[in-house]
């Protein structure tokens, strides 16, 4: 976006086509409207964002923290719907950027790590029947399993564990440390190729964290 269209959030994005604006105390995209009537068609209640391919419109100063807060334009958006409703048009594409994406609009965004973090935890059963589902910062809840893995990292510089999970259509949560103590708590060990690991199960299936012999949690 150029610096004229920064210092005016109602001028056009970069090639004419949609804009995005402030109104009153939040941020609009032209086809906003048009993706929430779409959602209410969805029984899940996402707008089917993978199903429209419009015109780049440019990038926009949004940026999510690794905290999974929104700014725009280097002030927090406070207003938990507004937060919502974008998340709802976020996409991820496979040049490996953040979109917000309507059925007129594709604006880039910045996303320090992944776009949400998981703030909640609940279990139903236990060991290998063991359900565990996820609810993110901006209420969406996803179920470990097949569809949606844990997969964990550790971050090279300062050795703290990263795990996250699929939440949807390639956008992950980042666990945060609370949840991830409590995942911890249901941790078991399993043998995998000859290796002991440990991990947690969820509808079925092992998610492997670290090799036992390196458990340091």
């Amino acid at each position: 976006m150029s610096d004229d269209t920064k210092s005016n959030p109602k001028a056009p994005s970069v090639g004419g086509k949609a804009s995005a604006s402030t109104a009153g105390s939040g941020l609009v995209l032209q086809g906003i409207t048009q993706a929430e009537a779409a959602a209410k068609k969805n029984p899940k209640g996402l707008p089917p964002v993978h199903l429209w391919h419009p015109e780049f419109c440019g990038e926009l100063d949004i940026h999510i923290k690794r905290d999974g807060s929104w700014h725009y334009m280097g002030s927090p958006i406070g207003r938990e719907r507004l937060v919502r409703l974008f998340s709802t048009v976020l996409r991820y594409d496979d040049d490996e950027r953040y979109y917000l994406v309507t059925p007129v609009e594709k604006i880039g965004i910045k996303v320090d790590d992944v776009p949400f973090v998981i703030v909640a935890m609940s279990v139903a059963g236990e060991g290998e029947e063991q359900v565990l589902t996820f609810t993110t910062n901006v209420g969406d809840d996803t179920i470990a399993g097949p569809d949606a893995p844990i997969r964990f990292e550790v971050d090279d510089e300062t050795g703290e564990p990263a795990p996250y999970i699929l939440v949807r259509a390639r956008l992950e949560g980042l666990i945060n440390r609370a949840v991830f103590y409590d995942l911890v708590a249901l941790g078991q060990e399993k043998t995998i190729d000859g290796k002991n690991w440990f991990g947690v199960w969820s509808s079925g299936t092992f998610f492997p964290f670290v090799p036992a012999d390196e458990l340091q949690f």
